[in-house]
């Protein structure tokens, strides 16, 4: 079986003898697919290479965890190894794998049920929540690192654009959605597939596909507001962003309430998954903030980081007085404007070194 690492390998030794990866191949003539269906490692890496990270960013999308991403794309990559037999290039290699991973997601899903946000469970709380363990038994949406994402052109027919489509507020809505509407939105307004490519894909009817993408439509459209981040970011400039990030963590490093409260819009939430409590308001968001990360914590260090297509900012905390500040956090920064409207921290330490992230600040 071939190397399905993240990692693209080099050409095979004939790398022009055949169309390139991801378009659709005659399967008897191919020569580059018929020596990977012959078993040939580097052939089929060499296949597959410009699809991966597009395919990991649709299984995140489907599973709002980069962890089960991981998984769903190993799987569906040694499945596609195991079936490329059966791949008679009637359409593109890209498509076939993209059924192929879909189908994966769609098994995970129906195991595991949808991750969720803080707000998933409840409502917010009036007063700063002390003492209150993780919430194991909730499965976490994740945050995904931007470096991981494709910047290639967008797909024909696909409304959404790469970093739109991974936002907080558009995953978070995903994982509402039931499986097949989950997979036919995606399929169709992410990636540009036509509906009855989908059915093909999900064995279902055009019909069902049109139908499943008409309610996941309506639910999306309550749950995700009429601007997208990537819209807000163009408006504001870097010059401005900068200011709002650099702002963020001067003021948790500063304790400085007055300046934090001046970035933040008078409905502002902060939640910090695998914590369930949330808070909600001005008001309550800075009495939190008083009471928990600006004296309550330790001391802050920050690096400016993105994930989900939004600025964030890596907190690092020094618990003990010990001079070492440890990864802590990842805050990623909804904006509505130029003003924060959600701050949502990530508490995993594990995920820093995806984020290309040290593990310690001095």
């Amino acid at each position: 079986m071939g190397n399905i690492s993240r990692t693209a390998p080099g050409p095979p030794s004939d790398p022009a003898a055949g169309p390139p990866p991801g378009r659709p191949a005659d399967a008897s003539t191919d020569p580059v697919l018929n020596r990977a269906r012959a078993g040939d490692d580097e052939a089929f890496d060499y296949l597959v290479a410009p699809l991966r990270r597009e395919l990991h960013a649709h299984c995140y999308r489907m599973l709002g965890s980069t962890h089960d991403a991981d998984d769903a794309l190993q799987d569906a990559l040694l499945r596609a190894w195991r079936g490329l037999a059966r791949f008679e290039g009637r359409s593109s290699l890209r498509s076939w794998l993209y059924a192929v991973a879909t189908r994966v997601c769609l098994d995970t899903v129906a195991a595991r049920g949808r991750r969720a946000l803080p707000v998933d469970l409840g409502p917010a709380s009036d007063n700063p929540v002390l003492g209150v363990a993780p919430l194991g038994r909730v499965a976490w949406l994740g945050p995904y690192p931007d470096g991981e994402l494709t910047d290639g052109p967008a797909h024909p027919g696909a409304r959404y654009e790469q970093r739109e489509a991974v936002e907080l507020a558009f995953v978070a809505a995903l994982q509402h959605l039931p499986g097949n509407q989950r997979a036919a939105l995606l399929l169709f307004e992410v990636l540009g597939f036509s509906a009855a490519e989908i059915a093909t894909m999900m064995n279902t009817s055009t019909t069902s596909v049109n139908s499943a993408l008409a309610r996941a439509r309506r639910l999306v459209a309550e749950r995700v507001g009429p601007s997208s981040q990537q819209h807000t970011l163009r408006k504001i400039g870097d010059a401005r962003l900068r200011q709002i990030v650099d702002g963020y963590a001067s003021a948790l490093e500063n304790a400085d309430a007055d300046a934090l409260v001046a970035l933040l819009t008078e409905d502002v939430t902060w939640s910090m998954p695998p914590l369930p409590a949330w808070y909600a308001g001005i008001r309550t968001v800075t009495d939190f903030a008083v009471r928990v990360p600006l004296t309550g914590c330790g001391t802050w260090r920050h690096l400016p980081t993105h994930a989900n297509g939004q600025p964030a900012v890596a907190s690092y905390l020094d618990a003990d007085g010990s001079g070492t500040h440890r990864a802590w956090s990842i805050d990623v920064l909804t904006l509505r404007g130029d003003r924060v409207a959600s701050i949502t921290s990530f508490l995993d330490p594990g995920v820093f070194r995806r984020f290309g992230l040290p593990a310690s600040l001095p």
